[in-house]
C-alpha cells in the first residue's frame, strides 16, 4: 500500500472513515505525556505518504505534537507527509490590529509549509485572505468548503429559512441554500466584546410559522447563536436549528445555546463532539484524490 492515514486517539473515527474512503489503513500515533508537559510522540512504519490527520482546535499543544509526528514518519518511511486538519486554527489574525501584536496567520502558516508537503483544510477563517495557498505559497494548500455536506444534511420538505447572523456568514448561507431553493434572511452584527454582541435582522417577518435554520462557519462562545435565536423565537419562527461546519463549544455553552431557544445543533466532524454528527471523509477523500497527493511525483 503506497499510502496511509496516521491519527492521535480522539480522532481515530473520522481518520478511520477517510482511510475507508480512500481504500488504504489508518495508523494509530502514540503520545505520552511527561509530567513536566512534554509530548512523546510515536508512529508505526509508514509508506511513502503519510496522511497525518489531526484538527487543530485547543491548538497549542496539538501543534508541536504534529510536528513531532511529522518529523517521526519521515524518519520511518514516509517520503510526503500531508495534513489533514478540518479544522485549522490561527487563521484569523491576518494583520496587526494594534501595534505590537503578531500576525498569527503569517506565523502558523509558515510553519505548517515548512513541515508538511500539503495542507488539506475546510472552511479555514480567512477574512481578508481570498485563498489558503496565498497563506502558504511554499507548499500545496488547500481549502475546501463544506457547503455540500451541510446542503445534504437539511431537510428542506417543510420549506425552512436559512439564516446568516451576520455578514460573515453570508457565503455559507447562500452556497448553502442555493441548490436548495431556500428563503436567506442575513443579520448584522455589532460586536461589544469577546462575548458581548447584538444582531439586527431586516424582514423578520419572513420567519413567522417556519423552521429557522442558523447557518455559519464556527460555533464557539455561540454568543451570535444566541442572540440570533432569541430574535427569531420573538419574530414567530416555529422552531430555531443551527448548523456549521466547526463546533468549538464546551459543555456548559451547549447548555447556555439549548436554553436560548435553539432546539438542535449540528456540525461536522472536524471537531469531535456531540453535534459532530456530519461526516467529512467524502469530501476529504475527493479533494486528495483530485489534487493527485497519492500520486508518484
Amino acid at each position: 500500500m503506497r499510502v496511509a492515514v496516521f491519527a492521535f486517539a480522539e480522532e481515530h473515527a473520522p481518520a478511520t472513515s477517510l482511510a475507508e474512503a480512500l481504500g488504504c489503513e489508518m495508523s494509530p500515533i502514540g503520545l505520552h505525556h511527561f509530567p513536566d508537559g512534554e509530548s512523546l510522540v510515536q508512529v508505526t512504519p509508514s509508506p511513502p505518504v503519510a496522511l497525518l490527520y489531526r484538527s487543530l482546535d485547543d491548538p497549542n499543544a496539538k501543534l508541536v505534537e504534529i510536528l513531532l509526528a511529522a518529523s517521526a514518519l519521515r524518519d520511518n518511511g514516509a517520503a510526503r507527509v500531508m495534513l489533514v486538519a478540518p479544522y485549522l486554527a490561527y487563521m484569523r489574525q491576518d494583520m496587526a490590529f494594534a501595534p505590537g501584536q503578531a500576525v498569527s496567520q503569517r506565523v502558523i502558516g509558515a510553519m505548517l509549509a515548512q513541515h508538511f508537503d500539503g495542507v488539506l483544510t475546510v472552511d479555514p477563517h480567512l477574512h481578508r485572505i481570498a485563498s489558503l495557498d496565498a497563506v502558504m505559497p511554499q507548499t500545496r494548500a488547500v481549502s475546501l468548503s463544506a457547503a455540500p455536506v451541510l446542503s445534504q444534511a437539511i431537510d428542506r420538505s417543510d420549506n425552512p429559512v436559512l439564516v446568516g447572523p451576520d455578514a460573515e456568514s453570508r457565503q455559507w448561507v447562500e452556497a448553502i441554500a442555493q441548490p436548495l431553493g431556500l428563503d436567506v434572511l442575513l443579520g448584522e452584527k455589532q460586536r461589544h466584546g469577546d462575548r458581548d454582541v447584538s444582531i439586527d435582522f431586516k424582514g423578520l417577518g419572513a420567519v413567522a410559522g417556519r423552521r429557522a435554520i442558523l447557518v455559519d462557519d464556527v460555533i464557539s462562545s455561540g454568543r451570535t447563536l444566541q442572540c440570533a435565536a432569541k430574535l427569531l423565537r420573538e419574530a414567530g419562527a416555529s422552531g430555531v436549528e443551527a448548523i456549521a461546519t466547526h463546533c468549538l463549544s464546551n459543555d456548559a455553552e451547549w447548555a447556555e445555546l439549548a436554553a436560548s431557544g435553539i432546539d438542535r445543533i449540528r456540525s461536522t466532524d472536524s471537531v469531535p463532539g456531540p453535534t459532530a454528527t456530519i461526516p467529512l471523509a467524502g469530501l476529504l477523500a475527493g479533494a486528495i484524490l483530485d489534487q493527485g497527493w497519492l500520486e508518484d511525483e
